[in-house]
């Protein structure tokens, strides 16, 4: 009767009166726009991706002297991140995976630090801030991600001033605020290993950027205590008499080399606990000297980093000390008493544990050959076939993952032609950093993924996401157009990517839609077809 009712007083109003404000009316909701995107069926053999190689790609990207960036000191800000982006560009053109850029060369910072001082190498003036102020830290974290690259920062323990650094030292520099704490060795200042403040110091400024930044991966190269200064007497003792004095006051009963080796063991050591205790996430490696010893295995000869660098290498791997080794393997494969394959396979057998072995290649060693053509560039350097040859053998050994170049000038100049190589032969589409599943918590869950169209581009719209607390790193956006697969990473803190269309107007008909966290552990794929 009510409806009724209601009616009848809506049919009796004159024409133009309202309603009474109390009497409600109902809108018919609009039905929804048919969805752009549906889960494909479990048989549509058309939805399944090629699986991507799981290789590490890395570069070092150099400070120290001004190798890679900046390409000199005091350029102006705007420089020095145009500069930046283009090694980011080019290593992502180039399909790495991901760059290790130095940013402590010796006890100075390529960004904001409350502990150490600006670098010469970026400002021209160590302690002096670069102006307009900016943070190349924050700034290549940024930049890597977006581009798909992990950003790993490699700092120097112990090294205080090389001698390329010409400037005077600034006010805040270790050696000014804590003199007894740097010998001068040689050309070098250099940090006392056998001092528990230096160690101290050392954990800060790690554990300062590990908290501050979004980095993946925290890396220390083969500068432990220096390399041995000679003279023409032979060689000259490191002066750490005062270290070591202090140490056998306190009762040390161990022999003054091992003693130099406990005392970088227990830096990496520590290095590995802390890094850890603050992220989980964050992998720590190392890229020692390519030989351990001469004689491991028995027919390698040459320099002796464990006795003259106090570097027990072997030690940390075996302790699961580091999240991945890069020793550095600077040999071509013919040369047999340094060889490649043969050291190598020897790294492999002590890593008992599956931790990562991705091997340092010696990239900028290639030239142009020679007119004569007999494989030799100028000075006996390299011809770019010998680093496709040893990508290709570490690919064929189980136990290594990946390579890292030295360095990144290579790319950015196509030294003998290397960068344009590997593209050929090499790195024809991405590849995803081989996963640490003993630094994650497990695997995602598959991502909720949305696809609209985007009337402004004419292209297709991507967000994706994961249920709360899971937070992804990356996700893994594979598209067949015209019947060809591509592969994009995307950083999980991108609102949305777009997929716009090619130049003859095609788009993704199937979308596979992977998250990866941190470590690198991926999620079941979703798998869709685009409706057209």
């Amino acid at each position: 009767m009510r409806h009724t009712a209601l009616v009848v007083l809506m049919l009796a109003l004159p024409l133009g009166a309202q309603a009474p404000k109390n009497v409600k009316t109902r809108r018919t909701p609009a039905p929804p726009p048919p969805p752009i995107a549906v889960p494909c069926a479990a048989t549509d053999s058309t939805c399944v991706a090629p699986e991507l190689r799981r290789e590490f790609r890395g570069v070092w990207v150099a400070a120290v002297s001004n190798i890679d960036w900046p390409s000199k000191p005091g350029l102006s800000t705007a420089e020095q991140k145009e500069e930046l982006l283009a090694i980011l560009d080019r290593a992502q053109a180039a399909h790495l995976n991901a760059v290790i850029l130095q940013i402590r060369p010796a006890a100075d910072a390529l960004y904001k630090s409350s502990i150490e001082p600006w670098s010469e190498y970026l400002t021209g003036r160590q302690g002096r801030a670069p102006k307009p102020a900016w943070d190349p830290l924050a700034f290549a974290v940024e930049h890597a991600h977006q581009r798909g690259l992990e950003l790993h920062t490699w700092f120097n323990p112990y090294r205080a001033k090389h001698p390329s650094a010409k400037g005077p030292l600034s006010q805040r520099h270790l050696a000014k605020t804590a003199p007894a704490l740097v010998k001068k060795y040689g050309t070098h200042l250099w940090m006392d290993p056998g001092e528990s403040a230096v160690r101290k110091r050392t954990l800060r400024v790690v554990l300062d950027v590990v908290k501050r930044y979004d980095i993946d991966g925290v890396h220390l190269d083969d500068y432990f205590y220096p390399y041995k200064e000679k003279t023409a007497d032979g060689t000259t003792e490191f002066p750490d008499a005062r270290s070591w004095a202090k140490y056998r006051k306190m009762g040390g009963a161990l022999s003054r080399d091992d003693w130099r080796r406990e005392n970088v063991n227990t830096l990496v050591r520590q290095l590995n606990e802390q890094i850890h205790k603050t992220k989980p996430w964050v992998k720590f490696g190392v890229s020692p000297f390519g030989i351990w010893r001469p004689g491991y295995p028995e027919q390698i000869k040459g320099f002796d980093a464990y006795e003259q660098l106090y570097a027990d290498s072997k030690l940390w791997w075996a302790n699961n000390w580091v999240d991945y080794f890069t020793p550095q393997l600077y040999w071509p494969i013919a040369k047999a008493e340094q060889s490649y394959p043969v050291l190598m396979r020897w790294w492999g057998e002590q890593n008992a544990t599956e931790r990562h072995l991705w091997l340092g290649l010696y990239t900028s060693r290639v030239r142009a050959q020679t007119p004569e053509g007999n494989g030799l560039a100028p000075s006996n350097a390299w011809v770019a076939d010998e680093i496709v040859a040893q990508i290709d053998t570490a690919r064929a050994y189980p136990r290594a993952s990946g390579t890292v170049h030295f360095s990144m000038k290579a790319f950015v100049n196509d030294q003998g032609g290397v960068a344009t190589r590997l593209a050929e032969r090499v790195y024809g589409d991405v590849a995803l950093v081989p996963a640490s599943p003993w630094l994650s918590k497990g695997a995602p869950s598959a991502p909720t993924v949305r696809v609209r169209k985007n009337a402004a581009t004419g292209g297709l719209s991507l967000t994706m996401s994961l249920p709360k607390p899971q937070v992804a790193r990356w996700y893994l956006v594979q598209m067949r157009t015209a019947g060809v697969w591509g592969s994009k990473m995307v950083a999980s803190c991108a609102c949305a990517e777009e997929l716009v269309p090619t130049s003859d107007g095609a788009l993704p008909d199937r979308l596979v839609v992977t998250a990866l966290d941190r470590a690198g552990v991926a999620s079941p794929a979703v798998r869709l077809t685009v409706v057209r």
